[in-house]
């Protein structure tokens, strides 16, 4: 991590926390940050949810236009390379993840938002893809989680055009989950995630591994993820507890152990 991507850990929950004033811009030392902190959040046991939050005025407002505008066709493959490989590690985090949206998440920073199983978005939120106004398109899996989540047409619509959505657009579409007022943003994503606190963060884990991987292949090759990763929950602790506090006590009752 870096001075400007920090990872915060209170109650069980991370918080990726971008601080790179005054709009966040996801230059490379940004990204760096974000894939560090996405990892440690993997890794550490103390953390069951993360959030990922720019602030209270801006979540990110996109790559740093002015850094990429001198770079190379050659350049660019590498830099591509690397953008993603952060984002991914925000998707791949075996967590459930919320983006705590306020203020402009465009471009790459609508891509991160994408990374994330839930957005929680500000009334004030802006969100968008206006990378075609640039001469481009969205190199951050824009193109391919922003389809999978709202579809399409939709998609196509936002990329194609490069116009911003408001908060309620958004949610009409399906592009966030929830809108609040602006200054209840991080709260409500608190909110959001605080109910896996304690919770089977290995059955967790594999429900987000089934859906996401899912969600590439045929429904075959899905089911058999799914069926894989339902038998190997029999190994875990999550399942024994689980199932015997049921059994002795009812459903509801049972008090996980977490990683």
């Amino acid at each position: 991590m870096t001075d400007v991507v920090r990872l915060e850990v209170e109650a069980g929950i991370g918080t990726i926390r971008l601080a790179r004033p005054p709009m966040n811009a996801l230059d490379i030392e940004v990204q760096e940050g974000i894939r560090a902190a996405a990892q440690e959040a993997d890794a550490r046991r103390d953390v069951a949810a993360v959030i990922v939050y720019g602030g209270e005025k801006v979540f990110a407002a996109g790559a740093d236009v002015k850094q990429m505008s001198t770079m190379s066709y050659t350049e660019m493959i590498d830099r591509s390379r690397a953008l993603q490989s952060a984002f991914t590690a925000v998707a791949e985090i075996g967590k459930p993840t919320v983006a705590a949206v306020t203020g402009y998440a465009l471009g790459g920073g609508c891509e991160l938002a994408l990374c994330c199983d839930f957005r929680v978005a500000g009334d004030n939120a802006k969100l968008g893809q206006p990378e075609i106004l640039l001469g481009i398109i969205p190199g951050a899996g824009g193109t391919q989680r922003l389809s999978r989540l709202v579809g399409p047409a939709k998609a196509k619509d936002l990329i194609f055009s490069g116009r911003f959505v408001d908060a309620a657009e958004a949610l009409s579409i399906g592009l966030v989950d929830e809108v609040v007022g602006a200054d209840d943003v991080y709260a409500a994503a608190r909110r959001r995630v605080e109910r896996y606190v304690g919770g089977p963060a290995y059955a967790l884990k594999a429900a987000k591994e089934a859906v996401d991987r899912g969600l590439e292949t045929d429904l075959t090759t899905g089911l058999e993820i799914e069926r894989m990763l339902f038998a190997g929950l029999f190994a875990t602790e999550d399942r024994e507890i689980g199932m015997t506090s049921f059994v002795n006590d009812g459903p509801g009752k049972a008090q996980f152990q977490g990683r």
